[in-house]
């Protein structure tokens, strides 16, 4: 299967890998800025946007189908559920990836034994239920907790809607599997073998990817960088875009 990747711009090459339920315009302005510096290839995940679902549908495989898409070698930005399939990317595919930098994201989204630092495993059991019965308000709900206790609150979430369905819809299938893959996913064993350098970008207010998730990543990858932001959720590339770019722009450059 050939996966949907918009590319922009003239340099060095820079991926980005978008989150649950969303699709490659979630970039939006961003992207059109970095187009100044980088040859962007925005990507639309499996069953996202223009890219047709894969089988199996896990994580190893949407790794798998980036990896088949993508430059020999460049530097990937992923975002919540795209900053997981980043870290398996870099982890699978670690010559395709120059630079890594995780965005709201972290190697293991639920809390478990020892794990504070994720958010309640019944959360995202009760959306995945929740598809069945009201597909369209489950992921309303879902765009309001990523941006619950953020900064510029309206904005975003006023983005995050127009753009949710701005490329059609996903299937109730595809949203189930990745909930699937936030629940049963957990790469923190592995994290020390990351080889690509790393920056960390986290909003400080983040409730789906608490903060102490970032500051643990960074505390084990000798080097990390960790942008800290205070005010943002779950989205900093929306609400505090001059701070991401800035942090982009020097990171990959």
């Amino acid at each position: 299967m050939t996966l949907h990747v918009d590319v922009s711009g003239v340099g060095p090459d820079l991926v980005l890998l978008h989150g649950w339920g969303m699709h490659s315009g979630i970039w939006g302005g961003v992207r059109d800025e970095l187009a100044r510096d980088f040859c962007v290839h925005a990507v639309d995940l499996p069953g996202y946007g223009a890219s047709p679902p894969c089988q199996p549908y896990d994580l190893q495989q949407l790794a798998q189908e980036a990896a088949s898409v993508l430059p020999s070698r460049a530097g990937v930005i992923g975002w919540s559920l795209g900053g997981l399939v980043a870290q398996r990317l870099a982890l699978s595919q670690p010559l395709q990836v120059e630079k890594l930098m995780l965005v709201g994201t972290s190697p293991c989204f639920v809390q478990r034994p020892a794990w504070p630092c994720g958010i309640e495993a019944e959360i995202l059991q009760v959306f995945a239920s929740d598809l069945e019965r009201d597909y369209a308000a489950t992921l309303l709900r879902f765009l309001s907790l990523q941006v619950r206790n953020g900064e510029n609150v309206r904005t975003v979430l006023k983005y995050l809607r127009v753009a949710l369905f701005a490329r059609g819809v996903p299937s109730a299938e595809v949203l189930r599997a990745g909930l699937t893959i936030l629940l049963e996913n957990d790469l923190r064993l592995a994290i020390g073998k990351l080889a690509p350098p790393l920056s960390i970008v986290h909003g400080e207010r983040d409730t789906l990817a608490p903060a102490e998730a970032a500051r643990w990543l960074a505390a084990q990858t000798p080097g990390a960088r960790l942008t800290l932001i205070p005010g943002c959720a779950h989205a900093p590339f929306l609400s505090h875009p001059n701070l991401f770019l800035q942090e982009v722009r020097e990171f990959f450059s």
